[in-house]
């Protein structure tokens, strides 16, 4: 697969079939994602693993959490920007209705809406998942840094036939997450990730998502 291939193929998937993911796999695509550029090279990425009955272990505390706690814990950090603007505002609406229009769900369904987005921490029936941490030392310098190895994982995954779902979602409950992966208290919770083979029946994964036109965000000087 040409990286273009990857590229234009990667999507966040939302729904996985049960096929596992074999071990060798993903740990040669962590390895070789790790040629990932990080400035100074500091490599600040820290990632965890999980499958079989230690997922299943998770899957059941995070049942429970999200009863408990529906709005997540205190955030250690705002997925979002407060004030989010236009065009962000923008397209970030249309990505949410897209979605939502694949599943058939009418906008004043609450109910679905938040049932679907409980899927997330199922991980959408993923064999693997996979947290990201960094330590918090860190600044923004080095959270692109996260950005870029992750991405690297994805387009690796893709060689290999596998899908993937970036999850940053799960950074509304960066203590029940903290204590399951027993962090040390320097290190915290960056993201998430679903990963496994498509079930390209799934109505959620026929979504194509939108991207602004190259005028929209690049300019060209002297050229």
């Amino acid at each position: 697969m040409k990286v273009s291939e990857a590229v234009d193929s990667r999507k966040s998937v939302r729904g996985f079939l049960p096929a596992p993911v074999a071990p060798d796999t993903i740990r040669r695509v962590l390895d070789a994602a790790a040629r990932a550029p990080s400035g100074g090279n500091l490599q600040p990425w820290h990632i965890h693993v999980i499958g079989g009955e230690p997922l299943q272990q998770l899957k059941g505390i995070m049942r429970e959490r999200v009863a408990q706690a529906p709005g997540g814990e205190a955030r250690e950090y705002d997925i979002y920007p407060r004030e989010l603007v236009s065009p962000y505002r923008d397209r970030r609406f249309q990505v949410g209705e897209a979605l939502y229009q694949c599943l058939d769900i009418p906008r004043d369904n609450k109910p679905a809406r938040l049932a679907q987005f409980a899927n997330n921490f199922t991980f959408f029936g993923a064999p693997l998942a996979l947290f990201c941490t960094v330590d918090r030392r860190m600044g923004p310098p080095q959270w692109s840094d996260l950005g870029m190895y992750l991405q690297t994982v994805m387009l690796l995954l893709r060689e290999e036939g596998l899908h993937s779902c970036a999850q940053e979602c799960w950074a509304i409950y960066p203590e029940t997450i903290g204590n399951f992966l027993s962090l040390p208290p320097e290190r915290m919770l960056f993201t998430g990730m679903a990963i496994g083979y498509e079930d390209p029946e799934a109505p959620a994964n026929q979504l194509r998502a939108i991207r602004a036109q190259l005028e929209e965000f690049a300019e060209f000087i002297g050229i």
